[in-house]
């Protein structure tokens, strides 16, 4: 899911360097979506008809995305030269929301973590309650089939930005994945980065 975030950043940033691209969405008040409960008519009636949407085949299953994006040429990103961007992501199983991601460079919304934090997070060991207070709130959750375990939860971080022009563009991005058995305690930790910050 991450790859599509950053594919749709990419793809916002460099649509229009000067002005906007896409449509300016406001991300879900918390409680107003629940992974394992809303469905695709609930994400339709909170964020509007989306903006695009697909397929994804994940852990063997086919999941449906829908897919918001927005981007200002013209404005200032978390960090200098950064083109202010972000996405939203949701993906339904089943007609079942089974995971949600938002990533944004702006400097209001940012979702940047601290990534040299990750080591710090033991499996069999950390809890849901310790990633919470070395990272923050997470940006994203997951459940099966994004994870594997049908039981188990995950907490998604990530952050990505565009800098530089059409001619010369420059992309990070990480994500961050952490799940988690059903007494909150951590299973599973994935983390990727690609490019330079």
């Amino acid at each position: 899911m991450s790859n599509i975030l950053r594919l749709m950043l990419l793809a916002a940033s460099s649509a229009l360097l000067v002005g906007c691209a896409g449509t300016n969405f406001k991300r879900p008040d918390s409680g107003a979506l629940e992974v394992g409960k809303s469905t695709a008519a609930q994400i339709t009636q909170v964020m509007g008809a989306p903006q695009q949407t697909g397929e994804l085949l994940r852990n063997g299953e086919k999941l449906k995305q829908s897919r918001y994006a927005y981007a200002e040429g013209a404005g200032s990103g978390k960090y200098p030269g950064v083109t202010p961007a972000r996405a939203q992501v949701f993906l339904t199983f089943n007609d079942v929301l089974v995971a949600e991601e938002f990533v944004s460079s702006f400097p209001n919304d940012a979702t940047d973590f601290d990534d040299t934090k990750v080591s710090a997070i033991t499996k069999g060991k950390s809890t849901r309650a310790e990633v919470t207070a070395l990272l923050g709130n997470p940006n994203g959750k997951g459940v099966h089939p994004f994870i594997k375990n049908k039981t188990e939860t995950a907490f998604i971080y990530s952050y990505s930005h565009v800098k530089g022009s059409v001619f010369n563009m420059k992309f990070y991005a990480k994500t961050l994945i952490v799940s988690f058995d059903a007494a909150g305690v951590v299973t599973d930790v994935e983390y990727t980065s690609t490019g330079e910050k």
